[in-house]
């Protein structure tokens, strides 16, 4: 991990742009901490200019709550080499089944979902291995965002991540509802019901799947960028259960 800028912004947020290897990302660390923060992987789903500024405001919540926040470019997005050919094709087919309002192929969704899963995750995993090791970062983990399938599977091969908040706005593969039933770590699942161009009931079916023993959906009114923003206060109620280390009584 390489820092490449550095600046602090208001209400004692300090924020850095790192390279891993050759991928982008940001931390957003408190200005100033007694001890490691607890982090919060952000998930989006690509291009770290174009999801700045609702990254930020999502940063910005997590610091103040005490934790620290990071996330990275997905490949083939913002500055990342293009996508693959079959991955774009996959992407052209399924704009074309929902703009002529016909149902969206499984075989779509597999070949524009699980080829960025298989490459999304591990990159995830070794950025944990690099924000981890800085002294101002420390565990737990939790994973907040999309695209829900990278959310699905970090949880369930990252023991790391021992929370997360999904946001149920993308296809997904049966493959990944199928690995949905062996998840058991707590989650809380953000559901937009009139999410345009998107597959209500697949959301559904999907937190149906979860094994967790703690779930819970919340539903909104409203499109796909419409989650109203009180819907920050159960989340961060929601990590502050699972991330803050409780400290022995006297």
């Amino acid at each position: 991990m390489r820092f490449t800028s550095e600046q602090r912004l208001a209400d004692g947020v300090r924020e850095r742009t790192f390279t891993l290897g050759e991928i982008p990302g940001l931390l957003w660390t408190p200005a100033s901490a007694s001890e490691p923060a607890p982090l919060i992987l952000l998930g989006h789903p690509g291009g770290l200019r174009r999801m700045y500024p609702r990254l930020l405001a999502r940063a910005e919540g997590c610091v103040a709550q005490g934790f620290a926040a990071a996330t990275i470019e997905l490949p083939g997005s913002g500055d990342r080499p293009a996508s693959a050919a079959a991955a774009e094709q996959a992407r052209a087919d399924l704009h074309r089944a929902l703009a002529a309002g016909e149902p969206v192929a499984d075989e779509i969704v597999d070949r524009l979902v699980l080829p960025l899963v298989e490459k999304a995750v591990p990159e995830c995993r070794a950025a944990l291995d690099a924000l981890l090791a800085l002294p101002e970062v420390g565990g737990p983990v939790g994973y907040a965002g999309g695209v829900i399938s990278i959310g699905v599977r970090l949880a369930l091969v990252e023991p790391r991540i021992v929370a997360a908040l999904l946001f149920a706005g993308s296809f997904v593969p049966r493959a990944i509802i199928e690995e949905a039933r062996r998840v058991t770590i707590p989650l809380h699942v953000l559901l937009q019901w009139d999410d345009e161009g998107n597959d209500r009931q697949m959301a559904l079916d999907l937190f149906d799947a979860f094994g967790s023993a703690e779930k819970t959906l919340h539903a909104n009114m409203g499109g796909h960028t419409g989650v109203p923003q009180f819907e920050g206060e159960p989340a961060n109620r929601f990590f502050a259960r699972h991330l803050v280390r409780r400290r022995p009584s006297a």
